[in-house]
């Protein structure tokens, strides 16, 4: 399969996915010195970047249980968020092979991007080649900055004094503006950003962010339009 990816490689994707890569790396060493700031052995760290391989999730779960939330919110809001990745599976389970292992380990790297690259390809052979090669790169980088990040968290204490906080929100932010310039996203978005900050100071921590789900309501179809 490795030398069938390689023949198929497109280089526009390889130099699409190197920034990307280095992205990851970047906000997985912000995930390692956060996690370890909540007090989170090191070993643990590393082991839910390994295992879960979800920045978003991994990121609400550790703010959640940092914030005093109860972990069950945690693991619910964090499954909330995966929930987009049943129909990423359905939209690109071609590409992820025949045999068992591979099935299995394909599922494991299933991310935004490697999905995002795999679909942008004309034809199958393509999208498996950019997919794998997307899923495997991240979650080389991501690992590789937990670890550094975990490490040097160690050492500093609080990462916010040198603004390694700011690095995930700034990625995500970044990674969904594009899809903002539809009035739809966009509206639904806001929905749901205002009732996270309305819920906030009432609520513990972790069930706004549960709530906040509830903004798609924006984006379901009116009487008006039904009829139209």
């Amino acid at each position: 399969m490795v030398r069938s990816i390689w023949r198929t490689l497109d280089p526009t994707v390889v130099r699409n996915v190197s920034p990307i890569a280095l992205t990851a790396f970047v906000t997985g060493a912000s995930f390692g010195a956060i996690a370890v700031a909540a007090h989170i052995p090191v070993a643990l760290v590393c082991a839910m970047s390994l295992l879960i391989f979800a920045g978003g999730s991994q990121f609400m779960v550790v703010g959640i249980v940092a914030a005093g939330g109860s972990l069950l919110a945690a693991v619910f809001a964090g499954l909330l968020l995966n929930a987009r990745h049943l129909p990423f599976g359905l939209a690109i389970g071609d590409v992820l092979g025949r045999r068992l292992a591979t099935r299995i380990i394909g599922s494991h790297i299933l991310i935004d991007e490697s999905v995002a690259f795999a679909m942008a390809q004309g034809d199958r052979r393509k999208a498996k080649a950019a997919y794998w090669t997307c899923g495997l790169a991240l979650f080389l980088t991501w690992n590789t900055g937990t670890l550094l990040g975990a490490l040097i968290g160690q050492v500093i204490g609080d990462p916010s004094r040198f603004g390694m906080d700011a690095a995930f929100p700034a990625a995500m932010f970044a990674l969904i503006l594009p899809a903002l310039k539809e009035r739809k996203t966009l509206t639904v978005a806001l929905l749901g950003a205002a009732i996270a900050v309305a819920t906030t100071p009432f609520l513990p921590p972790g069930i706004p962010v549960v709530l906040a789900a509830l903004g798609v309501v924006a984006a379901l179809p009116t009487r008006q339009k039904v009829a139209a």
